[in-house]
């Protein structure tokens, strides 16, 4: 079983709810999860982990949330190395907007990706429009992807 921090970066709450539901499920399964919604670089400990799962809404013009830009910023300015570090992306954004679409969830996947950090599996990328409601795609997705550990 493995030790997962989740990275939230939310506005109106979904990808927070889905990162709850993750915690609640996969700590079922015998992982252990780890949620956090606020802080920075130094907040998240990543020198420490070695799985982080970045769930991340899209905000405004195709900004980060709020809460997620203290650790997107001190990343980007620190440039830690995090080749130790495995990762998944679950994007959440709204395809009316095509231009923006999921972009917060891109932008974290980029900068961990430059990073030196290991993706593992595709990013999930959900549809506001088409999935109200993303926490049991979030899931069902989740739930392949811990098998990649």
């Amino acid at each position: 079983m493995a030790d997962i921090l989740i990275l939230v970066g939310t506005e109106s709450g979904n990808a927070q709810m889905v990162a709850d539901l993750l915690q609640d499920e996969l700590g079922k399964d015998g992982h252990n999860i780890e949620v956090m919604s606020r802080g920075d670089a130094r907040d998240a400990r990543l020198a420490e982990r070695s799985v982080v799962l970045v769930c991340c809404s899209t905000h405004g013009e195709g900004e980060l949330p709020e809460n997620i830009r203290p650790l997107h910023d001190s990343l980007g300015t620190e440039k830690p190395a995090l080749a130790h570090i495995r990762y998944g992306v679950i994007a959440l954004g709204d395809q009316t907007y095509r231009e923006t679409f999921c972009r917060g969830g891109k932008k974290m996947d980029a900068l961990f990706a430059g990073l030196g950090a290991q993706r593992l599996g595709e990013r999930l990328e959900i549809d506001a429009c088409t999935q109200p409601l993303p926490d049991e795609e979030a899931l069902d997705w989740a739930r392949e992807w811990v098998n990649l550990l």
